[in-house]
């Protein structure tokens, strides 16, 4: 299915509805796609147009939806590195809805009561489309513009602080992210960079344990 299509489609679902079926797609394809053993992790956030680091929660909440599968590179008793391919969805009511796929580097260190404390670097290919009607002014009337999509990157920095339920390697956690990022480029010689903060409340777990 095409993305335009699949932009159709939703925007002819009640708003209400959106961000269910955004969130079942997704979970889907992603839980479809592993086996058991693959180590995921599912987030639902908070989407702001913030400067990153001097808001924390901000309102009104614009909803979104992310899953990742993850690998480790180097996995030791107390921290490992890991890299990460996720895929997401959020829903900024006065701005855009967007659909993104990517990819992140982190490390985790581990206490030894279940604490996590992690960090990670992401760069992504974002499509938003408004969520708002557009028109152009064109022989005399206002027409309204057909919306094709806008393709940016994204890269993204993110902390997080987690704890995992056991002392076992493999173990659910449940954990918060504070990610910053930008959209590049959002408006070529008037705005060139749109940054972002997306709070995440989050679970990350092993299939098929």
């Amino acid at each position: 299915m095409q993305v335009g299509t699949f932009a159709g489609m939703l925007n002819s679902q009640p708003r209400r509805s959106r961000s269910s079926l955004i969130a079942s797609l997704l979970l889907c394809a992603v839980t479809g796609a592993a086996q058991d053993g693959q180590r995921l992790s599912v987030s639902l956030y908070n989407q702001s147009t913030a400067i990153p680091y001097t808001r924390f929660f901000t309102t009104p909440v614009h909803p979104g939806f992310q899953v990742a599968a993850e690998f480790d590179l180097n996995d030791r008793p107390h921290g490992r590195a890991f890299a990460a391919a996720h895929l997401g969805y959020f829903y900024h009511r006065h701005l855009a809805q967007g659909f993104y796929v990517g990819g992140d580097l982190g490390y985790e260190a581990r206490t030894r009561a279940g604490i996590s404390f992690a960090g990670l670097l992401g760069l992504g290919y974002l499509r938003t489309y408004v969520t708002q009607p557009e028109y152009i002014f064109q022989n005399g009337q206002y027409l309204r513009r057909p919306d094709k999509g806008n393709g940016r990157l994204m890269p993204s920095l993110s902390v997080e602080t987690g704890y995992y339920f056991d002392q076992e390697r493999n173990s659910t956690q449940l954990f918060v992210r504070y990610q910053s990022w930008v959209e590049y480029p959002y408006s070529p010689g008037f705005i060139e960079l749109m940054s972002h903060i997306n709070l995440h409340l989050g679970v990350r777990f092993t299939l098929g344990q």
